[in-house]
C-alpha cells in the first residue's frame, strides 16, 4: 500500500466517521438532549415547590410556595427552554404537541422524562427534609380538601387552572405571532396566580 493509497483510505474513513458522529449528534440533540432537559427542569421546579410546602407551617398561607413554585418555574424555563421548549408538565407537553410545538413523537418520552423528574424531586425532598416533618406536613395545599364535597369544585378548579397555564404557555412561548422572550416570567407568574387562586 501506497502513502497515497494510505491518504485517501484515511479520508474515505474519515468521512464516514465524520458522517457518524454528525448522525448520533444530531440524534443526540433532538431527542435526547431535550428529554434530559425536560428531566432536569422539573426535578428543580418540583424539588422548589415541594421544599416551599414542606417547609410551610399551618396557617402561613400560600404565598410561599405560590412564590416558590412560580419563580422555580420561571427560572427553569429560562435556563433550559432553548433546549427542550420547557414543558416540564405532561399538560403543558400535550397542548405544545397540539399546537404543533412539540413533535407528536415525543410526548410520550416527554411525559417520561416529566415523570422521572418528578420521582427524583420528591425522593431529593424526602431525603432533605426531617422525617418528622416531612411526614407531617400541613398547611397550603394539605389543607384545600377537607370534605368529600369539595372534590368536585376542586378538580374543576385545576382543570381550570392548568387551561390558564397551558394557554399562556402556547399563546406566549408557542404562538408565532404572539409569543414573547418574556414567556418565561408570564409563565411562571401564571403558576404564582394559579397557586394563590387556589
Amino acid at each position: 500500500m501506497s502513502d497515497g493509497d494510505f491518504g485517501r483510505m484515511s479520508i474515505k474513513d474519515g468521512d464516514s466517521d465524520n458522517k457518524r458522529n454528525s448522525r448520533w449528534s444530531h440524534w443526540f440533540e433532538a431527542y435526547v438532549q431535550p428529554c434530559i432537559a425536560e428531566v432536569i427542569g422539573t426535578t428543580m421546579f418540583l424539588f422548589i415547590g415541594i421544599m416551599a410546602v414542606a417547609t410551610n407551617t399551618e396557617g402561613t398561607g400560600r404565598l410561599q410556595p405560590a412564590l416558590a413554585h412560580g419563580l422555580a418555574l420561571g427560572l427553569s424555563i429560562a435556563v433550559l427552554g432553548g433546549i427542550s421548549g420547557g414543558h416540564f408538565n405532561p399538560a403543558v407537553s400535550l397542548g405544545a404537541a397540539i399546537m404543533g410545538g412539540l413533535n407528536i413523537f415525543m410526548l410520550i418520552p416527554y411525559w417520561i422524562s416529566q415523570l422521572c423528574g418528578g420521582l427524583i424531586a420528591a425522593g431529593l425532598a424526602k431525603a432533605m427534609t426531617p422525617e418528622d416533618q416531612f411526614n407531617n406536613v400541613s398547611g397550603a395545599a394539605f389543607t384545600t380538601i377537607q370534605y368529600e364535597e369539595q372534590i368536585g369544585p376542586a378538580i374543576g378548579a385545576e382543570i381550570i387552572m392548568t387551561f390558564y397555564l397551558v394557554l399562556a404557555v402556547c399563546m406566549g412561548a408557542i404562538n408565532e405571532k404572539t409569543k414573547t422572550p418574556l414567556a418565561p416570567f408570564a409563565i411562571g407568574f401564571t403558576v404564582t396566580v394559579d397557586v394563590l387562586a387556589g
